[in-house]
């Protein structure tokens, strides 16, 4: 049996385990370590929080150099942030981020072109990094279209690939394995582009499949999780109510029914689990993330009350259920989920 001292020292050093015990037998179990990475459209700053414990939310930040931003993502093998900002309208990487710190400046170390208009989401696959840009792509407002811009990622540069354009107005895109998904702006569309990297010049292209997604009115935001096969989507209502029209959807075993809806068809509301009404705190709900192991949904809700981070675990019946997290955040504007 391992002494009263050895065991006070094990607890006091040991921060990732959720408890110790005297008894050799009991299994200590290794709690992961959760931040949520958020942008913003007010000042461009990244917001971290830690969200282990749910019941006891901390929150660090990056102040950056950029004003605005959008599309955010974590890669811990390299400790950088990256950020589509929309002050600059390139990518910005910071490096020698520590997640676990203190709140502190930043300054760009990966550096590339400055080619969009618009950025929106930011899809990431092994070095490649996507950017939906949803300015008008053909000078003509009436037609549907927007860009996905291609980056490579090498060393500390980003370089264009290539770009595509699209046949449809874009926001939210995330990859399910090598095939993208794209929600198709100001409707409740949903879009898949098979194989998409294979795509490599810069060209026009339509998606492989669209269906619509029964009760959605505008779609922003959307998210897939592998391990469990969910599909969340954001719901921002009428665009002229950024208060209380909003709410998300839940697709559970997404795939088999993603394929078993035809090419224009509609995947009903009674398939899905749906969270809206005032109690939710969404108006414009425009990017959304998902932890599969406590069934908790993030929100970047740009809308109500000027701009909030939000969190609903209590998602299983749907409905007009109140956050079970809600802090302020001026323009929120993209979410990341990191865990370890």
């Amino acid at each position: 049996m391992k002494s009263i001292k050895m065991m006070a020292l094990a607890c006091a050093t040991a921060i990732t385990l959720t408890s110790c015990s005297e008894n050799d037998n009991d299994v200590v179990v290794e709690v992961k370590s959760k931040i949520l990475f958020t942008s913003n459209n007010s000042d461009g700053n990244v917001n971290m929080y830690d969200v282990t414990t749910m019941n006891n939310v901390s929150k660090t930040s990056l102040t950056t150099t950029t004003t605005a931003a959008d599309g955010i993502y974590y890669n811990s093998s390299e400790n950088t942030v990256v950020q589509a900002s929309r002050s600059t309208f390139g990518l910005e990487g910071y490096t020698n981020v520590t997640i676990s710190g203190l709140s502190s400046n930043v300054n760009i170390g990966i550096t590339g072109s400055l080619d969009m208009k618009s950025p929106r989401e930011l899809a990431v696959n092994g070095n490649l990094y996507v950017v939906a840009d949803n300015a008008d792509a053909d000078g003509n407002t009436t037609t549907n279209d927007g860009k996905l811009f291609i980056y490579t990622k090498t060393g500390n540069n980003f370089t264009l690939r290539n770009t595509i354009t699209t046949d449809i107005k874009l926001w939210g895109i995330t990859f399910k394995g090598n095939d993208l998904y794209a929600i198709a702006d100001t409707t409740g569309d949903l879009a898949v582009y098979s194989n998409f990297l294979s795509n490599t010049a810069t060209t026009m292209l339509s998606a492989t499949k669209t269906i619509t997604i029964e009760g959605i009115v505008r779609t922003h935001g959307l998210t897939y999780d592998a391990s469990s096969d969910t599909m969340v989507l954001t719901d921002i209502g009428e665009a002229s109510n950024g208060q209380d029209d909003g709410g998300f959807q839940i697709i559970n075993n997404f795939t088999s029914k993603f394929n078993s809806t035809t090419n224009g068809g509609t995947l009903a509301l009674a398939e899905q689990i749906r969270v809206a009404g005032a109690n939710t705190l969404l108006g414009n709900p425009v990017d959304v993330a998902f932890d599969n192991e406590t069934n908790t949904v993030f929100i970047a809700e740009a809308g109500n009350g000027g701009g909030r981070i939000v969190a609903f675990n209590n998602i299983s019946s749907g409905g007009n259920v109140s956050p079970s997290y809600n802090a302020d955040l001026a323009a929120a504007s993209a979410v990341y989920l990191h865990k370890e």
